[in-house]
């Protein structure tokens, strides 16, 4: 192989690199408004149920775009050990799902503070396990201590994301979040 036809490949494999994030990035978008949107269903429990599928589904799909091999049972694993060993995410949602049992009031608090919640607990999970795939990781090798200051930090940063995504959908005129 001459030193071009190298020059160009390590481009083309830089420009995939670059497509594969922009696409992991676009995917986890996605799964923060699905998650967003499950945070809605009105009824306690229901919703943390349907965010622990939709996140394990988005697991799934990003392992997919780094051709890790996904383990259903390893991945509920792993989601359980970061979000449950992370102060604010459980707790906030389990509180506000719980809200929602209040009647009237406590549905639309709790459905409002689930969605926040629960895009910014997806928002981080993705990032987390983004950063894992790209430095070459998988399920096998994921430790959830060694990320957990991370996963706090981008939980926080995933709070100011879903609710810009929140008010984006409401001045589009778009299916309003919350």
């Amino acid at each position: 192989m001459t030193a071009t036809a190298k020059e160009e490949n390590t481009e083309v494999q830089d420009v995939d690199l670059e497509h594969r994030l922009e696409m992991a990035r676009s995917t986890s978008k996605n799964y923060v408004l699905g998650a967003m949107g499950v945070g809605m269903i009105p009824i306690p429990i229901v919703d943390l149920a349907g965010l622990t599928v939709l996140q394990l589904k988005m697991l799934h799909s990003l392992s997919k775009m780094y051709g890790v091999k996904f383990s259903k049972d390893i991945g509920k694993s792993l989601i359980a050990s970061l979000i449950g060993g992370a102060a604010p995410a459980p707790l906030g949602i389990s509180l506000a799902s719980l809200t929602k049992s209040i009647p009237i009031v406590g549905t639309i608090v709790g459905s409002a503070g689930v969605a926040v919640v629960a895009g910014a607990s997806t928002y981080a999970l993705s990032r987390v396990f983004i950063q894992h795939f790209e430095s070459g990781g998988n399920f096998l090798n994921f430790d959830p201590e060694a990320v957990r200051a991370f996963y706090e930090d981008e939980f926080e940063k995933g709070k100011a994301y879903a609710e810009n995504l929140k008010k984006d959908a409401g001045a589009k005129g778009g299916a309003k979040v919350a």
